[in-house]
């Protein structure tokens, strides 16, 4: 069974730093890419972040590249998403979720099979 599970989220202010973990089980990452979305009441849920389970390359969205960072620790089976120098726009519920390829891409929702339960990440002063 496919299971992963999300933490790390709170309150912090604009300009601040958290860390998301996701921790991973059930399948092997070499056939998977991993990724972050995010999604705000009345908006699609969107592409955050994507990392290549085999060769650990990554993608980003324009809106956090160079601010966000992507990462996996096979030993832990934890995914993490580093987001620094946060904005109040970053405020989102945020989900950790498996695709069975890695696209090239930032994948849609509908791309991904596998999902978190989602933290809450919060920026404000």
């Amino acid at each position: 069974e496919v299971r992963l599970e999300e933490s790390g989220g709170g309150l912090v202010q604009p300009g601040g730093s958290l860390r998301l973990s996701c921790v991973v089980a059930g399948f092997t990452f070499d056939n998977y890419a991993l990724g972050w979305f995010r999604h705000t009441p009345g908006k699609e849920r969107e592409g955050v972040a994507l990392l290549n389970g085999r060769y650990g390359n990554t993608l980003y969205a324009n809106s956090v590249r160079g601010r966000f960072t992507v990462s996996l620790d096979h030993a832990k089976n934890t995914l993490y998403l580093q987001m620094n120098n946060l904005k109040s726009e970053d405020t989102a519920m945020y989900y950790c979720a498996a695709a069975n390829r890695f696209f090239g891409y930032l994948p849609g929702p509908n791309q991904c099979p596998y999902w978190g339960q989602g933290t809450q990440v919060t920026v404000s002063s």
